[in-house]
């Protein structure tokens, strides 16, 4: 994932092969139609991934984005090291500076990285930057109020996908360790990416993974209200 200078031993935690550096193919897939929507043009536009980890949530698009240029970017080498094998294009690069001149991709993915931000108000700052005057924004980021979170707080459970500590789980459902530093609510999330300069188009929900099978169904059903949903998926606009 990529991060916005982190201390150390957070640098170090990403660099493990361990860690887990791809999400969901459901995800992936709706986040692509929603992209493919957007641009729906003959002409062939650049796209970035960023915080494109193993490559495979760009590999997952791919079909649906014909003609267009996916570049994988990603400050972990051991992230990059695998994406090569599933992407033609990988550059390695810090949220902080990203190596593209001013105005140069006409969208940007941006999928289950805010949430390991330490500084994601720079982060979205250089991604403005980087995007054409009109360009889009696909962020995708698990839901702080999702259906089941909601019940789990009721009750006093640590929500799913908040973490305590870098070294284990605690308090919640759930047993990898993925270092998400930062949750978003559906009202949240769409009031701060306005606030950087851009103009939310889109809000939609999309199912976890990691959810229980005999869970499934009722995750699926979430997604018709993204506020409730496991993952929020956000389309927004440069302004």
């Amino acid at each position: 994932m990529t991060t916005t200078a982190p201390p150390e031993d957070l640098r170090d935690f990403y660099e493990n092969p361990a860690v887990p550096v791809a999400s969901g193919t459901p995800r992936s897939l709706r986040q692509a139609r929603m992209l493919a929507a957007a641009l729906s043009t003959d002409t062939a536009q650049t796209i970035l991934d960023i915080g494109c980890g193993d490559g495979t949530a760009a590999a997952t698009a791919a079909p649906l984005l014909p003609g267009h240029r996916i570049v994988g970017v990603d400050w972990s080498h051991d992230a990059l090291t695998r994406a090569r094998t599933r992407l033609p294009y990988v550059v390695r690069g810090e949220l902080t500076a990203l190596p593209f001149a001013a105005g140069s991709a006409d969208a940007v993915l941006f999928s289950e990285v805010i949430e390991h931000l330490v500084d994601p108000d720079t982060a979205l700052e250089e991604i403005r930057r980087v995007l054409r005057p009109g360009g889009h924004l696909m962020l995708s980021t698990p839901n702080l109020a999702a259906w089941y979170n909601r019940a789990l707080l009721a009750v006093g459970v640590q929500p799913v996908f908040s973490e305590v500590s870098l070294r284990a789980i605690h308090g919640r459902p759930g047993r990898e360790v993925v270092g998400h530093l930062r949750l978003y609510t559906a009202r949240a999330l769409r009031e701060f990416v306005a606030a950087t300069g851009f103009e939310v188009v889109r809000l939609e929900g999309a199912p976890f993974h990691g959810v229980p099978r005999p869970l499934r169904p009722l995750d699926r059903l979430a997604c018709a209200r993204p506020p409730l949903a496991s993952i929020l998926l956000l389309h927004a606009r440069r302004t």
